[in-house]
């Protein structure tokens, strides 16, 4: 099953909030291109369609750290499917029309010089990473205010804003640690190049 097809599942199975089906609807419009952009322009991901694959392992890696006995028992976190969907599968929407193919020169196997396409960034909408994700999906739905705190330090201590305001946010809202946990699995355990 493709990961459009393991998205769109999930997410009718579990977002079910005033609001959700309009999201879905505009990801799935010519105005969004969620399912062919790529989550980066050289890392993890960056290729069509690794925003979509990239959400789907986030949402799986987050599921199976929730599942841990001892994140349950001896950390008392437990969250609806709901939450956990939204939190995994929406987290980087900022990156939604952020990406453009453009061309630069680079030698192929025999040695001569040829245009070769690659990812650059276009951002229309310059209001940061998790904060950008939050307000995209704020103007269709509602957050819980764990949900937005785990959507907003989802890239943890690897953003450049304020490690106390990191800190703070894992410390008051456990899922932002837990997302955080499973998108870094996700990237670097089953998306970097290294491991494909």
């Amino acid at each position: 099953m493709s990961f459009e097809k393991q998205f769109i599942e999930i997410y009718q199975k579990n977002i079910l909030r005033p609001g959700s089906e309009k999201l879905l609807n505009y990801l799935l419009s010519d105005s969004s291109d969620f399912f062919t952009a790529p989550c980066s322009s050289r890392f993890h991901g960056a290729y069509e369609g690794g925003l979509a694959e990239h959400s789907v392992n986030v949402y799986n890696c987050l599921r199976d750290y929730l599942d841990r006995s001892r994140v349950t028992d001896v950390y008392n976190m437990t969250y609806s499917e709901e939450t956990v969907a939204i939190a995994a599968l929406l987290h980087d929407l900022c990156k939604i029309n952020f990406y453009t193919v453009d061309f630069r020169n680079a030698k192929n196997a025999r040695g001569e010089w040829e245009k070769v396409p690659y990812y650059t960034i276009d951002d229309d909408l310059p209001y940061g990473h998790g904060e950008k994700s939050v307000y995209i999906i704020s103007g269709f739905m509602r957050l819980s205010r764990e949900e937005a705190f785990a959507i907003r330090y989802h890239m943890g201590f690897s953003d450049t804003q304020d490690k106390n305001n990191v800190s703070k946010a894992f410390e008051k809202f456990p899922l932002s640690l837990a997302l955080s946990i499973a998108d870094m699995e996700a990237t670097f355990y089953l998306e970097s190049n290294t491991n494909k």
